[in-house]
């Protein structure tokens, strides 16, 4: 009984290297508007409890 394996890896066809590309841009741009909703959001909580960007204390 032969029982050979295989570790070669076959090359992937076109059309799912440009299937892996195109998941690769979307989860960067999906990256991209979670951080900017984030900071947003810190933004906005910030500007309702007063303490936003321009603190001014004068005493």
């Amino acid at each position: 009984m032969d029982v050979s394996s295989s570790t070669q890896q076959t090359p992937a066809s076109p059309q799912v290297e440009a299937l892996k590309q195109a998941t690769d841009v979307q989860e960067r741009q999906i990256l991209k508007v979670l951080e900017s909703v984030n900071e947003e959001s810190q933004k906005v909580a910030t500007q309702k409890t007063g303490l936003g960007n321009n603190l001014n204390i004068s005493a």
